[in-house]
């Protein structure tokens, strides 16, 4: 085996669980400095891995299969000494074994047997209790056990570029307090309504005196257009959807985000800027907002009565409307406090 270690660290997706493996990549490159860290994700991911600066490079996941036979010939001429493959799939499990690393590990956890074992030198297991009670990263930081590698640190670290800061600073203008609300999800069920994110946008420009700057996904054009129509002020809006190292460099010089439990949370976390996270009926442990200074908005549970009895599927976090139970005043409220507080006035 090499003396310097050649990395590959998978993990398809989605943003936020990306986003989340900071502290793992923080602590093999603490580890060992000269070691090389790939990471292996789905093509639209891949961008936002250029600002951790612990990745030295991506491979992106091919999308077509006429792309494999050329992925897995780069994928072995790579010479990678260590696989670590956080996804659990039989497709990752061939990759890992495909990569001709002579150590691998797979990470599981709760009633998710391991695919394909013999493809990997090891295995680790987080029992489905204690995988559920804490952070996703707590159990990503688990796959350096059988490496032999301490934990550097748990921080999750982004480093956006001062171009595209400068670029976002004149737009949302050099002074004052902006709040970016992001009022997008992947699920329609965990989407707060737009009249309130309207309302809460009238209330932080009128009685804050801050600026607030509408920002969505690709699709998400309609919940901006829709919130700008019901607001009552001028509600800034970035037309075109920024790219994802764009969007992390606009949550940077943003004073905070309002958004829900999503992946733009977690890039807005690890920028060091505050986020007021809606929440529903998820878990709010397990991807919780890494770092200090965040606030959750959790609807108590369960619903009583329900918000959404026609529709909400109890037990599917995808499908129930929980978060309708939060009103305008509490999200108001965490918004003024986090705009005020001393963790926003000294980030620097």
């Amino acid at each position: 085996m090499q003396h310097t270690p050649n990395i590959l660290v998978i993990r398809r997706r989605y943003l936020g669980d990306i986003v989340l493996l900071g502290s793992l990549l923080r602590s093999l490159k603490a580890h060992w400095p000269a070691a090389r860290v790939t990471a292996l994700v789905e093509k639209p991911y891949g961008e936002i891995l250029a600002l951790n600066p612990d990745v030295d490079s991506v491979l992106a996941l091919p999308a077509r299969r006429l792309e494999w036979p050329g992925f897995l010939r780069r994928l072995r001429r790579a010479g990678f000494t260590h696989v670590i493959d956080i996804d659990n799939t039989e497709k990752t499990a061939l990759v890992a074994r495909a990569s001709g690393a002579a150590f691998r590990v797979a990470l599981h956890h709760g009633d998710h047997p391991l695919k394909l074992r013999s493809m990997y030198t090891h295995a680790v297991y987080d029992p489905g209790e204690q995988h559920e009670a804490r952070p996703i990263t707590e159990y990503y930081l688990k796959a350096l056990e059988p490496l032999a590698v301490p934990v550097a640190g748990r921080e999750v670290r982004l480093v956006p570029r001062e171009a595209d800061m400068a670029y976002w600073r004149r737009f949302v203008g050099a002074r004052g307090r902006v709040l970016l609300v992001h009022p997008g999800s992947r699920s329609p069920a965990r989407i707060w309504p737009m009249e309130r994110f309207a309302a809460v946008c009238d209330r932080v420009q009128d009685d804050l005196g801050a600026q607030v700057v509408l920002v969505g996904g690709p699709g998400e054009r309609r919940l901006l257009s829709e919130i700008r129509g019901l607001a009552h002020t001028h509600v800034l809006a970035v037309d075109d959807p920024p790219s994802l190292s764009r969007f992390a460099a606009l949550a940077r010089v943003s004073s905070a985000l309002l958004c829900h439990d999503s992946g733009p949370m977690h890039v807005a976390a690890a920028v060091r800027t505050p986020v007021i996270a809606l929440y529903g009926s998820q878990n709010p442990v397990l991807f919780r907002p890494h770092g200090e200074g965040h606030t959750q908005v959790i609807p108590s549970q369960p619903c009583a009565p329900c918000v959404a009895p026609d529709a909400c599927v109890p037990g599917d976090s995808y499908r129930t409307f929980c978060v309708r139970q939060v009103t305008v005043d509490r999200v108001f409220a965490d918004v003024r406090k986090t705009l005020g507080s001393k963790d926003y006035r000294d980030r620097g």
